[in-house]
């Protein structure tokens, strides 16, 4: 049976929905948030952060205790650079496990640290596996941590990020998440994958608007993450320590955003939490890639691999078929797609979160299906390249 979510509205004045894994379509609610003034250093906004920190250390259920919440002013790669700064000493040495955009920015952004690292290239699509972690560590004890990025958005793919961990683990090391287009959305409990922080941003699963991310970390990590970062604006350990002393951010907040993100934790709780949240996505996946594959799309994933997040599609063989002209007749009817980030074949990207329900997502499909037609493309189905490739990822 197809579940059952609300109705979502057309965005007003003919904004069109953002298909994209953040900044995405947000609720009237959210956006009507941000209409009042507040005062950084004012008794009600401390309670608005202290409810927001709360809030989110709520969504890792069993083993929060544990932890602390951390908002970090800025875009999500602030917050990145922020917690490898912070909870990689500069004696550190850090493996990376890459397989797209993130965990090769991962990498760039730990040169800029100066950290010593080494990274599993997987290639665009590729996911990490446990044993081969395993392996690395096995080879190289002077390794420390292990960066993981729980779902890599330039191929849509949802890393097996618990058997890194258990693998990370086993070697005695320490795992650091990055859980940006996934958490909110994608459980992540303590209590069943070890990690000693994770980083997200407010403008993904919980659905608020870009301005702030957040580091949620295990208070001993924080405590020894003391004196690790290059940076003042950026040093986790300081922001935490100001906030438990203050109740304050260090610098001036984005109060507007806080505002928002409050309203959206509201809803994010009222749909059901992460579970919640997480089901209607992944019916939005599923409604989106069958309604695709249905009009000769193919997706770069098996089905194994697909994250209910963004989806990848092969651009279609035929000549008429150029991605601009596709892109601009989805915007003109109301639907904003992502270009696609592979380096061997073209594709396009979906998303599947923010404010859409699978009757919007059945649209989706339908504007796809016209705006083919209006290009005069007889048929979706991608070169034989682009098949051979995903053949690798079954291999």
């Amino acid at each position: 049976m197809t579940p059952s979510f609300p109705q979502f509205e057309q965005p007003r004045l003919g904004e069109p929905y953002l298909l994209t894994p953040g900044p995405l379509t947000t609720s009237y609610a959210v956006k009507e948030a941000m209409l009042r003034d507040w005062g950084s250093w004012d008794d009600d906004f401390r309670g608005m952060t202290h409810e927001l920190r709360t809030g989110l250390l709520a969504l890792l259920g069993e083993g929060a205790e544990d932890f602390d919440c951390v908002p970090m002013q800025g875009s999500g790669s602030f917050s990145v650079e922020a917690m490898l700064a912070s909870f990689i000493p500069p004696e550190g040495k850090a493996l990376v496990l890459a397989n797209g955009a993130y965990g090769q920015r991962s990498a760039l952004t730990l040169r800029y640290l100066g950290r010593e690292h080494v990274v599993l290239d997987k290639g665009d699509y590729l996911p990490p596996r446990g044993d081969e972690v395993a392996s690395i560590l096995a080879d190289d004890p002077a390794i420390t941590h292990v960066v993981a990025i729980h779902c890599e958005t330039s191929s849509g793919i949802l890393n097996p990020v618990e058997e890194v961990s258990e693998a990370v683990y086993a070697a005695g090391r320490k795992l650091l998440v990055d859980s940006m287009s996934a958490f909110g959305a994608i459980e992540l409990k303590p209590s069943e994958i070890r990690y000693e922080a994770m980083v997200s941003s407010a403008n993904k699963c919980i659905e608020g608007v870009p301005g702030f991310g957040f580091i949620i970390a295990r208070k001993d990590e924080l405590e020894s993450a003391k004196g690790n970062s290059h940076s003042l604006s950026l040093d986790v350990h300081a922001q935490w320590a100001h906030m438990v002393k203050t109740g304050q951010w260090r610098f001036t907040p984005p109060t507007h955003v806080v505002a928002a993100f409050i309203e959206a934790l509201k809803a994010h709780s009222a749909e059901g939490g992460v579970s919640g949240r997480g089901a209607r996505y992944t019916n939005n996946r599923d409604v989106v890639v069958a309604g695709m594959r249905e009009l000769g799309f193919e997706t770069l994933l098996d089905n194994r691999w697909l994250s209910p997040i963004i989806v990848t599609f092969f651009c279609p063989a035929d000549e008429n078929f150029a991605f601009d002209q596709f892109y601009n007749l989805m915007k003109e009817k109301g639907f904003i797609i992502y270009p696609g980030k592979l380096t061997v074949v073209d594709s396009f990207r979906v998303g599947c979160i923010g404010q859409m329900d699978g009757n919007v997502m059945r649209q989706v499909v339908i504007a796809a299906k016209e705006s083919l037609d209006e290009m005069g493309v007889s048929s979706a189905t991608p070169p034989l390249q682009a098949l051979e490739e995903r053949a690798k990822l079954a291999a």
